[in-house]
């Protein structure tokens, strides 16, 4: 009796064993699918007061695509890049990088209100959306999340800039179709510019990864920035801001 007893349990805790194996891959795999890391890497210079600066502003919500995740420089960035260009062609904007690695859209959802307090932005840019469906996030929170953020936005005055995400095609095809179209959803039903898939020519292309194989490096950035960059641009004239010299 005594031996059934410790075959059993020494069976409990192998299966534990097992249970526990197979979600612990499950949770290295999912977390790290795009943020590994629940801190603000964003450039410090992007994240000053809103007083220390009268141009107008615009502002990033993202997850660790534009919170430079790995990057051995986050100024290498493409939100950093981003800055950069609008310096160039005289567009008089601050760009604040308030992107967190990590984020969903509830938590972009959740901290948007001070950002908009804090800053007044002229423009928002959503980058969220790709850790929810990593997850598994019902599509109707993760649609409700992201219409409340542009909601916010619009409330205070700024126009809006959506980017897509998509998955990889392990999560069912019905789950994948609904994701997709759910920022093509918001984009119509707000009228915004919106890029559907932010990583596309990147996400594929194993020389423009960082060595984990799941974050972008230095190198495809400034193609991050190409693929957003016309969404932002008419996100900008919608806001009546133009440069005050276009370079040629």
């Amino acid at each position: 009796m005594v031996r059934q007893r410790t075959m059993s349990a020494r069976k409990s805790v192998s299966v534990v064993i097992g249970v526990v194996g197979v979600l612990a891959a499950v949770l290295t795999f999912v977390p790290m699918s795009f943020e590994s890391s629940a801190t603000t890497d964003a450039p410090a210079a992007t994240q000053e007061s809103a007083t220390d600066d009268e141009r107008p502003t615009l502002i990033i919500v993202g997850d660790s695509l534009s919170a430079g995740y790995g990057l051995a420089d986050v100024a290498d960035g493409w939100v950093a890049l981003l800055q950069r260009r609008l310096d160039e062609l005289d567009y008089g904007i601050r760009v604040v990088n308030a992107s967190i690695s990590g984020d969903t859209t509830q938590g972009g959802d959740a901290r948007l209100p001070a950002a908009l307090q804090a800053h007044s932005p002229r423009v928002v840019v959503i980058e969220l959306g790709g850790n929810d469906g990593l997850r598994g996030i019902d599509i109707d929170v993760t649609r409700r999340n992201l219409q409340s953020m542009v909601t916010a936005a619009q409330d205070s005055g700024a126009k809006v800039a959506l980017l897509g995400m998509r998955i990889p095609p392990n999560y069912g095809q019905r789950y994948i179709e609904q994701f997709e179209a759910t920022f093509a959803e918001i984009a119509d039903d707000n009228a915004l510019p919106m890029e559907p898939f932010f990583l596309a020519g990147v996400a594929l292309d194993p020389n423009l990864m960082q060595s984990d194989g799941i974050h972008p490096n230095a190198e495809a950035q400034p193609d991050m920035l190409e693929r957003a960059w016309p969404v932002i641009r008419d996100a900008i004239q919608q806001a009546g801001i133009s440069p005050e010299s276009r370079s040629e």
